[in-house]
């Protein structure tokens, strides 16, 4: 039962593979966007900056560059975004590779 239950799992996984992956590249882009402007333009804590997502975010967890002024959003095996401060320019989002 249980190997049935995780072969349909699997399956499932599969088929919605691509708008998983669509809406996890857009939430972590939106997460390290949003962690990148409250770290470096705001001066909040990153574990602070959490509390600025949307609802339906919490499986995007945030790491933090400090010598890079940087910071890393990703979904674990999924998708992954950096957005570096830049001076005059703010937080800007690494370019999407195809």
């Amino acid at each position: 039962m249980v190997v049935a239950l995780a072969f349909v799992g699997l399956v499932t996984g599969w088929f919605f593979r691509e708008p998983i992956y669509g809406r996890a590249e857009t939430g972590v882009s939106y997460g390290a966007h949003v962690a990148c402007s409250c770290r470096y333009l705001a001066g909040r804590g990153l574990s602070d900056c959490k509390k600025d997502f949307e609802p339906g975010m919490k499986l995007v967890f945030l790491s933090d560059d400090a010598d890079d002024k940087s910071v890393t959003a990703y979904v674990p095996l999924i998708a992954s975004q950096t957005a570096h401060y830049r001076e005059g320019y703010g937080c800007v989002l690494e370019p999407w590779s195809d």
